[in-house]
């Protein structure tokens, strides 16, 4: 069963994208924000991170870096999903190494198939 750490400051969303994970069959871990999100990428070690761009303490863009730079972490399959929609805002989030990039409101199916195509490539 595949790990997720889904990285979302925003608790109801947080819980929906859970739950829906769970229901998929999904592992999943949750951070609210990115100082977390780093300590769980290291300390969990997921198969796959969510990463919310919007984030408290340490943004997602910033987190994402972190993640690439880090030898331990830099191999993980990183999916930007955020209320951030803008050209510039997926392209920014592909810059700092996104692998993915899906806009709020949720497509859970889109969402599925963008999981299982990075995890199962």
């Amino acid at each position: 069963m595949a790990r997720i750490l889904v990285v979302e400051d925003e608790p109801m969303v947080r819980n929906l994208v859970m739950t829906y994970l769970h229901m998929a069959g999904f592992e999943v871990i949750a951070a609210a924000d990115g100082i977390e999100a780093l300590r769980l990428a290291h300390s969990e070690q997921p198969d796959l991170v969510l990463m919310d761009m919007g984030l408290p303490k340490l943004n997602g863009w910033q987190t994402t870096h972190r993640l690439r730079s880090n030898p331990e972490t830099a191999h993980l399959p990183i999916v930007a999903l955020t209320a951030y929609a803008l050209d510039e805002d997926r392209q920014r989030a592909l810059n700092v190494g996104c692998n993915a990039f899906l806009a709020k409101p949720i497509d859970f199916a889109a969402l599925s198939e963008t999981i299982r195509s990075l995890i199962n490539p």
